[in-house]
C-alpha cells in the first residue's frame, strides 16, 4: 500500500501518534516519579552533601552546588523521561502495533516525528515544573530567562528522544535497552559537566566530555538560565553559540538517523 502523501496526511498522522502519547501517558502516571522523581530527589540529596564545598575553576568564591547542578538535573529529567517514552516501542513492536503503523498508508517520516514530539512534549513539560524551583537553587527566574530556558529544553529534549528513538527501534527486549542505557546513556549525562567542572578532571575524560553532545546541551541550558546576565561562575564549557549550534547539529542527526532507521524497517516489513 503507497503511502498518503502531503503535509495533511503527515500532520495528521504526527498528531495521532502524539495524542497517543499523551494518553498512554496520564493512564501510566507512575512514569512521573521515574522521569522526575530520580533527578529531584539525586540534586536535592547531592546539593545537601555537596553545597558551598565546590570550586569551580576560574571562580572567585565557592559555588552553591544547588545552584551548579541545577542545569544538570533538568538535563537527567529530559533524558530519563526519554529513556522511558522511546522504551515502549519495544513494547509497541512485541504488541504488533508497530507492525500495523508500518504497513499504514501515512508517510514514514510522520511514524518518527509523533513519536518524537509526543516524548518531546512530555519531557519538557515535566521539566517546566522543575524549573519553578530555581529559586531555591539561588537562580533568579525572570521571563526572558525562563523564555530561553524552555527553548533550550526544547531542542534537548528533541535531540535524546530522536536518539532514545533511534535505539529502541534497533533493540527487541526491553533488557538489552536497559543494558545500552546504563553502558551509554547514563555516562552520557554524567560526562557533561552536569555535576562537575571538566576543568578539574583528568586530560583524558576532559576529551570524553569535549566530545560528548550532552556537554553542549547542559552548556546551552547554562546559558538560558542566566540568558543575559554574567554566569561566568556557573558557566563552564562552551560558549553559547558554539553550545546552541552543536546541540542543534545533534539533535538534527539524531533525527536523521531515527528517519532513516524507520524507512528501511518500513522497506523489510513491506517487503
Amino acid at each position: 500500500m503507497t503511502p498518503k502523501s502531503g503535509p495533511g496526511a503527515l500532520w495528521l498522522a504526527c498528531w495521532t501518534l502524539w495524542r497517543r502519547e499523551m494518553v498512554r501517558f496520564l493512564r501510566q502516571r507512575s512514569r512521573v516519579i521515574g522521569a522526575l522523581g530520580t533527578p529531584v530527589i539525586f540534586w536535592l540529596l547531592m546539593g545537601a552533601g555537596l553545597q558551598e564545598s565546590l570550586q569551580v575553576p576560574g571562580a572567585d568564591a565557592r559555588v552553591n552546588y544547588l545552584e551548579f547542578s541545577f542545569p544538570g538535573a533538568i538535563a537527567a529529567i529530559l533524558l530519563f523521561t526519554a529513556i522511558f517514552s522511546t522504551i515502549s516501542l519495544i513494547d509497541d513492536r512485541r504488541e504488533g502495533f508497530l507492525q500495523g503503523v508500518l504497513v499504514a498508508p501515512v508517510p514514514r517520516s510522520a511514524i518518527a516525528l509523533g513519536k518524537i514530539l509526543g516524548a518531546t512534549t512530555l519531557a519538557v513539560g515535566q521539566a517546566v515544573f522543575f524549573l519553578f524551583l530555581a529559586p531555591a537553587a539561588g537562580i533568579r527566574m525572570g521571563l526572558s530567562e525562563a523564555a530561553a530556558s524552555i527553548g533550550a529544553m526544547i531542542l534537548l529534549a528533541f535531540a535524546v528522544t530522536s536518539l532514545g528513538f533511534w535505539l529502541a527501534w534497533r533493540m527487541d527486549s526491553t533488557q538489552g535497552f536497559h543494558a545500552v542505557m546504563n553502558l551509554f546513556l547514563l555516562p552520557m549525562l554524567v560526562l557533561s559537566g552536569a555535576f562537575f567542572p571538566p576543568a578539574g578532571s583528568a586530560p583524558w575524560l576532559r576529551g570524553v566530555i569535549a566530545v560528548n553532545p550532552m556537554t553542549y546541551g547542559v552548556a546551552m541550558l547554562r546559558h538560558a538560565l542566566y540568558f543575559g546576565r554574567d554566569a561566568s561562575p556557573v558557566s563552564v564549557g562552551a560558549a553559547p553559540g558554539v553550545a546552541l549550534a552543536i546541540s542543534s547539529l545533534f539533535a538534527l542527526l539524531m533525527f536523521g538517523f531515527a528517519l532513516r532507521t524507520v524507512s528501511r524497517e518500513s522497506a523489510r516489513v513491506l517487503q
